[in-house]
């Protein structure tokens, strides 16, 4: 098992991507702290995750737009389930508003929950990383918004941008500590962020032929979590189908 004896902290663990990542991370090995702003949620998928592995996963309310919240949230996974390894910063909202349009508080809810949360669960999971000693990693997940422009979205296409350059810099920043730091570039996978319901059949063009899954992606950030990945860091791994590859 790729995972095995690693502590993982997920956020937007409740549903999709997030929650496909903690599933693939326990059948890996890992123990998985599940962070979510729904509760219910995070609380279901550790029960069902507890039938599959005794004490694989804890699920935990988070609002990892605040530092204070994060910081007592890294410090009492560390606590409790011996430290940490691995941090998968999943969680985002987006906006679908042009910027004629968009107001004020609408850009500060996206870049707090899609791009600030990513610096602050970062810092505060890295600091006990350090403690850890060398092989951590973190795997944070951008989107093809943040490689191109949009007509529809503003603030989300900005905040993935910023998740991919800060990605870069993290990854030179703590390479003295031993974390290696990447992302994920998923395009149009399970449900449209922010939404439960799931994309019909075909409403996706991508190189493959099919709609992107959940688990495409949680493959994906499990590999670079482990040290099947020990010599990549600093890389944003694109996992769209070929959206990117054929994009016009």
């Amino acid at each position: 098992m790729r995972l095995e004896d690693r502590v993982m902290v997920v956020t937007g663990a409740g549903r999709n991507i997030g929650e496909a990542v903690v599933r693939l991370a326990v059948e890996e090995g890992a123990t998985v702290a599940a962070l979510d702003v729904d509760s219910a949620a995070v609380q279901r998928l550790a029960g069902e995750m507890e039938a599959v592995r005794p004490g694989s996963c804890v699920g935990l309310r988070c609002d990892v737009s605040s530092g204070a919240e994060v910081a007592a949230a890294m410090d009492g996974v560390a606590e409790r389930l011996g430290g940490i390894h691995i941090l998968v910063n999943n969680v985002a909202v987006t906006d679908r508003v042009p910027l004629l349009e968009l107001e004020e508080e609408e850009w500060d809810r996206v870049m707090a929950v899609s791009l600030k949360s990513v610096f602050l669960c970062s810092k505060h999971a890295a600091r006990h990383m350090i403690e850890a000693g060398p092989g951590c990693s973190i795997v944070n997940l951008a989107s093809t918004s943040g490689h191109k422009g949009r007509d529809n979205a503003t603030a989300y296409t900005a905040a993935k941008a910023g998740v991919l350059n800060l990605t870069r810099t993290m990854a030179v920043q703590l390479a003295r500590h031993g974390i290696r730091v990447n992302s994920v570039t998923p395009n149009r996978v399970g449900s449209p962020v922010g939404q439960s319901e799931l994309r019909s059949s075909g409403t996706v063009r991508n190189l493959r032929g099919r709609n992107g899954e959940p688990r495409d992606i949680a493959n994906a950030v499990v590999f670079l979590a482990s040290d099947d990945a020990d010599f990549v860091t600093g890389v944003d791994l694109l996992v769209d189908g070929g959206v990117m590859a054929s994009l016009r």
